[in-house]
């Protein structure tokens, strides 16, 4: 994507079901489970570069000794430093019990740091706030009673954290922090106290409170306790846990917004944010990752045996498409066939654009992510093709040109836009930025034949549409095309998002300036005080009214607004863009249909209300987030 935009983090967790020593014997290592978690959490780098952390538990261990270990870093390669301190635990080991102690699995146990059973893992993707190791996950609420220790890392945003921070206060807590990662921990860590208390109470009378630490433990209803916490959660969320005496869960929101998959056998369960993390650390097919369901957790209990249980009722699931389009890796067969069927879809606009005019039309990306919609977009000039061979041969319509090159003609496709690297303008002066800017992408001179040929270049998404008029414009307009046409495989991005990604304020969207642009030209701006009147009446209602500002205008008229907006004074072609439809984005992504940046329908009230503050933000000149 042109418009780099932060993200979702990323979770990886294994559990392993056998004693150590049976992963030693089988596969001749004492790291086992640290190497599956590395290719875990390496192969979900796109999901979180600001930071990284990996805790592990180990289960019934003896009074007196470590069993929660956890490193967290902001390393520019944070994953390879926390791994590197990892292993060397286990070259400590050597030097503490010899040459054997790497084969022998109760003693590592006994000694050595991160050789338990349960492990959890984080990328973090910083949306909002500082970026320092005390904000990287996992996040640690510690007792001395083995079971009501919780270890914390998710994928989320909540839209109520100022409501869930009430209650937590209501409950006689006090929080030393207000961020929605602390307040959902000790909201969880509360019931994890209720819940041991209960069972306390249920055997107090009969049994001493040694015995009580291992029959609360091996009793421990997970399920219940996130059943009392969750149910006071807004937001997308798949939350990882670990609790101190070795159970575990990962909780997905109940419209299924963040993602989370998971893979069990007889020898581990596994859960990551994408399929193809899975895939590769474990080298299994596809077919044996189950999702986890919308509103429901995988438990994983103390004693290794798991189940997907019902946390609150399930609603239209609203998976985050924009998972499919840009943040999950394309490697995943069915992001990858609907990344294709993106490109695929936008040929009858295309073709439009160009006046059908294939032979004088350059075709590429904008790299390197928008190269699979490019790849599909290919495929369908080429069905197009077909099709109107067809209708010659068979036919007999009629056709321009000799039916040779009617034959031999294929679409023309060129790598025109090449990254080059990140500069670092912040050193430079107001006047010289632009122009360093302007320089981060280049371009392959002397394939165009200047005047004559339109260039089609396609994108993931535009969203604040800065790199395409700063930049990417700049770069096309020096081929000295006659015309250059800007696709974009996702539609129109008119609303903030407060789920996950770092897309929060209404000014930044290329797609709203359009439309604000346009209700001035037309003297409609009383529109805007109509809108802000609502928001400000109804701040906790259920109506989305910035809706209104697009509802004059087609989207077309918004597009060819957009496509005003990024075209500076210097560019000599004509500009246009295209965007995707939403009716195709859900032909082309059927499964996962959750759109709100699209269409402004959240699928909690807490968006909404989201929405509408930070349109309020936006007339009151604030620049901070609405939730």
């Amino acid at each position: 994507m042109s418009d780099a935009i932060k993200h979702e983090c990323g979770i990886a967790m294994i559990r392993l079901r056998k004693p150590t020593q049976y992963y030693i014997d089988k596969y001749g290592t004492a790291s086992f489970a640290a190497n599956r978690l590395y290719v875990l959490m390496q192969k979900q780098i796109n999901r979180g570069q600001d930071g990284a952390g990996v805790a592990n538990i180990k289960i019934n261990t003896k009074p007196g000794t470590r069993y929660i270990s956890r490193y967290r870093s902001i390393e520019t390669s944070a994953v390879n430093d926390i791994f590197d301190k990892i292993n060397k635990k286990y070259k400590k080991a050597k030097k503490l019990g010899g040459h054997d102690a790497l084969s022998d699995g109760e003693w590592l146990k006994e000694h050595i740091a991160f050789s338990g059973e349960v492990w959890l893992g984080h990328l973090r993707y910083g949306t909002h706030g500082e970026n320092s190791i005390e904000t990287c996950h996992p996040f640690l609420k510690q007792n001395n009673w083995r079971s009501r220790n919780l270890v914390m890392a998710g994928n989320f945003n909540m839209t109520n954290n100022e409501e869930l921070f009430g209650k937590l206060v209501q409950l006689g807590q006090h929080p030393k922090e207000k961020t929605d990662t602390v307040t959902v921990m000790e909201k969880i860590g509360h019931f994890l106290d209720e819940e041991n208390q209960r069972i306390f109470d249920k055997y107090k009378h009969n049994h001493t409170n040694e015995q009580l630490t291992h029959i609360i433990e091996n009793e421990l209803d997970v399920a219940r306790i996130l059943r009392r916490s969750c149910r006071d959660f807004d937001g997308g969320y798949a939350m990882a846990g670990m609790i101190g005496n070795g159970s575990a869960f990962v909780v997905r929101d109940p419209s299924g917004i963040r993602p989370a998959f998971y893979y069990a056998d007889d020898e581990v369960i596994v859960v990551a944010s994408e399929k193809p993390a899975i895939k590769s650390a474990f080298n299994i097919d596809f077919k044996a990752i189950k999702e986890i369901k919308p509103g429901h957790a995988l438990v994983i209990n103390k004693d290794g045996s798991y189940d997907e249980s019902e946390i609150l009722p399930a609603r239209e699931k609203k998976s985050c498409s924009f998972e499919r389009i840009y943040f999950s890796r394309g490697t995943d067969p069915g992001i990858y066939q609907e990344r294709k069927n993106l490109g695929k879809a936008l040929i009858p606009q295309i073709l439009k654009a160009i006046d059908f005019d294939l032979k004088n039309t350059v075709f590429s990306y904008i790299p390197n992510t928008a190269e699979t919609a490019f790849l599909g977009m290919i495929e369908g000039l080429d069905e197009y093709l077909v099709t109107k061979r067809k209708e010659v041969l068979l036919d007999g319509k009629p056709h321009v040109g000799d039916l040779d090159e009617l034959l031999s003609f294929r679409p023309r496709v060129e790598k025109l836009v090449s990254k080059d690297v990140k500069l670092r303008t912040f050193i430079t002066s107001d006047e010289d930025r632009d122009s360093m800017v302007a320089s981060v992408y280049d371009t392959t001179y002397e394939v165009i034949r200047p005047g004559v040929d339109t260039l089609v270049v396609i994108d993931d998404s535009v969203v604040r549409g800065t790199t395409l008029e700063k930049s990417i414009l700049t770069t096309l307009d020096k081929l000295n095309p006659k015309r250059i046409v800007i696709v974009s495989s996702a539609p129109q991005i008119r609303y903030p998002d407060c789920y996950g990604i770092d897309m929060s304020r209404m000014k930044e969207f290329i797609a709203f300036r359009a439309a604000i642009a346009l209700l001035k030209e037309r003297k409609m701006d009383n529109v805007l005080d109509k809108v802000y009147d609502a928001c400000i009446a109804h701040p906790h209602g259920n109506d989305n009214h910035v809706k209104e500002v697009y509802s004059y205008f087609t989207d077309e008229e918004i597009s060819d607004k957009i496509a005003e907006l990024v075209t500076s004074a210097e560019i000599r072609a004509d500009v246009k863009v295209i965007f995707q439809t939403v009716d195709n984005l859900h032909r082309c992504i059927p499964d996962h249909l959750g759109d709100w940046y699209f269409t402004g329908d959240y699928p909690t009230t807490g968006g909404t209300r989201v929405v509408n503050k930070a349109f309020v933000n936006y007339m009151e000149g604030k620049t901070v987030r609405a939730y």
